[in-house]
């Protein structure tokens, strides 16, 4: 039985580590390592003598104290602890071991990565490569030596600036690196192999010259300028919007194509997988190239807010995540410009949010931003703690405003600069800076669950007066069965019958006090407020801009809604009535489905879209997000019962009748929407595109074959990876005879190149199953068994695996439970090699119980399969066991 740790029971380390000097002799198959800590008793923690070191597929060589070696009796070694005695003076510790890197598959100490070393140590890899004190809490300095064969490894790479390098008499080299920064051990780096880099400079703010470095692996020297101008760009933007600058002499990123997370932060190497690294216009989407630029913005600007300010224990991982979230998605905002861009980002994200987070928060695994208990950290990089965590810090700048916030970031920057702290080191110093109390905000802190905010109105026309009601709930979540009122910003603006927005004024206010958006505070299970001065009855809209991570029950029927996507102010609230109406079309059809009847589209939905269609005073990108329909599994989340076939048939109704009804419209708007010259990947041009596609991904469903010889001409002739992914996807996802031969004409092509396989297998993993061919888990299993795809390889699970599992639900959840042998086949294999990915990959049932018996059935079995197996890894055990026990 896995053993649960509470945020309950933190003590403080018994010893701290000053300073740590780690010397390197690299080789793949067997890595030593001369750790030398100077330890001293902590003065804040109880007393002991004994210092327990943590370690993993370590193999201890010797241990000494002060140069002086310890004989067995003064040490004791487990499976995963080292024990020195009598350590309660400050002293030496000299511990020295060895590992393999070539035998670590998981992905975590340092490994291999084709003919590279690569380290990763958040959360708990620093023990796989030497004895430490591994938690966030222990703030040393080092100093580090690397060796190595110059030949084998002529890169040699670590956290810090570099002091010095040579070359050794052996047909070795060394290199000499120190990190000026107390850090946790989780922030250490190490990269050794051969390696090319994209070199330049920026001058920062104080005049200082630093050196930027991308390391990539010699063949995608080609792909790096745009990671290099995204880099400077984070650098002059933390400088102007935070006043944070760079604290190094120089900045490296190094891509990887092994590696479990997106990128991670180390102080000064940061470490990136290779699809956020590596971009050109044959390798990389438009939505890469904006992935890219937020994640290497994210990975820099935790080092203010994750490296110099750090966590206190991994309960506090929001702390850093969620903040540094808010702080990338503020960047890419900024870096898009004008206002409608803006606003086509925010819709992203909220849409990302409600697809991954609302539904974590509505099952077994939803926790709050900061958990109060795990088993294994590594199920906790979760959407909740990242990105509702940025939802969060986002309602705080709302609340208090930006000045306010901003008084309240510096200050918690100045105060805690250099140690390890908690989420009250940050909401008192918004508390300091603002002078309010935000004693009930910290149950965002606390509580799991996505409120629900119902809004319920009263017209009365001869008062010329609304009366609206907001009752807040938040449903009950595993271990916490009540929960009280949040404090939220709620936004509410009122729309007479031509969209026009009219005076928010409340009942014995003057008219001077009107504003055309009110911000409001909810704070109240239920909350009153009556609007007066009102010369028609309005259409409210509310919680603009989505201020607040709620889900809203409003009762607004389809005109009120045509009403708002067509003339509402607010970007976000426009394209949520959109979408709203989609939503409720498609949920008609899936009601017709299941009574094997047949039902018209929605007509007011159809007027709704082709007036998008048609506003060309809305930006391409704007129309291209709104004409996007929810997706399968977002209408899953707004069903009871779930039943995925159901919902593919009604979501085809529903596109098919749109692509009919517009069908000239469409190709009208594709004709526009040229571009000439060379490809760039800036929001205009990207905006273009996606119009371009998303009319295109409606004229294909309707059936016309112009339309698919259209789209097969783009594939062929593009001279960019977003339209040519785009054909490659809408003719897969058609009955076109032509359509293996494109596919395999295209694995040809791209079969090289690592990017590219995995955005193929992600295709084949997507695409439906039509009559005559075979079940997709059958393609999919074939795929798994290729020569270009590896359980080893995080990158490959999740553009395969991941892919089916979670986002092609009509065919993985298949009546005949070939989907869910093929999962547990798949999680087994992955819990051998790496449990930190196939603990995502066993997420994928979680939510078992709300599907049709029949289905709800054969996930129960196939979960309980997976539990009876006695070498499960506590990663995956822990998903299985609270999936199975705890009814969301």
């Amino acid at each position: 039985m896995a053993e649960t740790i509470f945020r309950a029971d933190y003590r403080a380390p018994s010893h701290l580590i000053d300073t740590v000097h780690l010397e390197f002799d690299l080789d793949a198959d067997s890595t030593s390592v001369i750790n030398t800590m100077h330890v001293r008793p902590n003065p804040d923690a109880q007393h002991s003598s004994d210092l327990i070191l943590n370690g993993e597929t370590l193999t201890l060589v010797s241990v000494a104290v002060d140069g002086l070696p310890l004989d067995e009796s003064r040490y004791t070694l487990g499976d995963d602890l080292l024990t020195i005695h009598g350590i309660d003076r400050e002293c030496d510790v000299i511990v020295v071991n060895r590992f393999s890197p070539s035998a670590n598959k998981a992905l975590s100490g340092i490994y291999t990565s084709g003919q590279n070393l690569m380290s990763q140590c958040e959360a708990q890899g620093f023990r796989r490569i030497t004895y430490f004190l591994d938690r966030p809490d222990v703030l040393s300095r080092y100093s580090v030596v690397i060796r190595a064969s110059k030949e084998q490894y002529p890169v040699l790479l670590s956290n810090g600036n570099r002091i010095e390098e040579k070359d050794l008499d052996d047909g070795r080299h060394e290199a000499r690196w120190e990190d000026p920064f107390p850090k946790p051990c989780y922030l250490f780096a190490l990269v050794a192999g051969r390696l090319e880099a994209l070199r330049d400079t920026i001058v920062l703010k104080d005049g200082r010259t630093a050196s930027l470095e991308v390391w990539v692996e010699p063949q995608d020297i080609d792909k790096t300028q745009h990671t290099m101008d995204s880099l400077k760009k984070s650098i002059r933007w933390d400088e102007e919007r935070w006043g944070l600058e760079l604290d190094l002499d120089g900045f490296r990123i190094v891509a990887t194509n092994d590696f479990n997370f997106g990128a991670m932060e180390n102080k000064g190497l940061n470490i990136f997988n290779a699809r956020y690294a590596l971009a050109n216009p044959k390798v990389a989407t438009d939505q890469d190239y904006a992935n890219i630029e937020s994640v290497v913005g994210h990975e820099y600007f935790h080092n203010w807010t994750g490296d110099r300010v750090t966590l206190r224990d991994w309960f506090q991982l929001t702390l850093k995540e969620g903040l540094t979230v808010f702080r990338d998605q503020e960047f890419s905002a900024d870096m898009l410009g004008d206002e409608s861009a803006r606003a086509v980002e925010r819709i992203r994200n909220v849409k990302a949010l409600r697809l991954a987070q609302f539904a974590e928060d509505a099952g077994p695994m939803a926790h709050p931003i900061r958990p109060d208990s795990y088993q294994e950290i590594d199920n906790f990089y979760t959407s909740t703690v990242y990105e509702k965590g940025a939802e969060v810090i986002r309602m705080l700048q709302t609340l208090l405003g930006k000045d306010t916030f901003r008084k309240g970031f510096d200050l918690y920057i100045a105060r805690n600069d250099g140690h390890a702290v908690t989420c009250e080191a940050f909401l008192e110093a918004m508390e300091e800076a603002s002078g309010r109390d935000l004693q009930q905000f910290r149950r965002w802190y606390s509580q799991a669950g996505t409120p629900r905010v119902a809004v319920s109105t009263q017209w009365n026309a001869e008062a010329g007066q609304l009366v609206m009601t907001v009752e807040q709930t938040t449903p009950p979540t595993p271990g916490q069965p009540a929960k009280e009122p949040m404090l939220m910003p709620f936004p509410v603006a009122l729309l007479d019958a031509e969209g026009r927005e009219m005076p928010v004024l409340l009942k014995g206010e003057s008219e001077g006090s009107a504003q055309l958006t009110r911000m409001f505070e909810l704070k109240d299970a239920r909350q009153t407020w009556v609007f007066s001065g009102l010369r028609e009855k309005p259409v409210p809209s509310l919680n603009r801009g989505f201020a607040a991570p709620v889900i809203l029950d409003v009762s607004l029927d389809a005109d009120a809604l045509a009403l708002l996507a067509r003339a509402d102010s607010d970007p976000f609230n426009r394209w949520e009535a959109m979408n709203r109406l989609m939503m409720k079309a498609i949920l008609e059809q899936v009601r017709a489905v299941l009574a094997n009847d047949q039902a018209p589209v929605n007509a007011t939905l159809l007027e709704a879209f082709g007036a998008i269609i048609d506003d060309v005073n809305l930006s391409p990108a704007f129309r291209a997000v709104a004409m996007e329909l929810p997706s399968e599994r977002a209408v899953a989340d707004a069903m009871p019962i779930i039943d995925p076939a159901a919902i593919h048939r009604a979501r085809e109704i529903v596109r098919e009748a749109l692509g009919i009804r517009w069908h000239s419209k469409l190709v009208s708007v594709i004709d526009g929407c040229r571009l000439e010259g060379e490809y760039s990947p800036d929001s205009t041009s990207a905006g273009i595109r996606a119009l371009k596609n998303t009319c295109y991904y409606y004229g294909v469903a309707a059936g016309n074959k112009t339309m698919v010889l259209r789209v097969r001409d783009q594939f062929n002739t593009a001279n960019n990876l977003t339209d040519r992914l785009a054909a490659l996807n809408m003719i897969a996802g058609s009955s076109t005879p032509t359509k293996n031969d494109t596919i395999v004409s295209a694995l040809k092509e791209w079969y090289s190149e690592p990017l590219l396989v995995n955005k193929w297998l992600t295709i084949q993993a997507t695409a439906p199953c039509f009559a005559g061919e075979a079940p997709v888990v059958t393609r999919v299993s074939e795929l798994a068994n290729s020569p270009f795809f590896s359980m080893a390889n995080p990158n490959n699970v999740y553009a395969l695996l991941v892919a089916f599992f979670m986002n092609n639900p009509a065919e993985f959840h298949r009546l005949d439970g070939e989907g869910y042998k093929f999962w547990v086949e798949c999680v087994l294999k992955l819990d051998a090699l790496n449990p930190q990915v196939a603990s995502r990959v066993a997420r994928s049932l979680e939510n078992w119980r709300r599907y049709t018996p029949q289905l709800s059935n054969l996930m129960f079995q196939a979960l309980k399969h997976l539990e009876r197996q006695e070498k499960l890894s506590v990663s995956v055990r822990e998903i299985v066991e609270k999936a199975l026990n705890n009814p969301a």
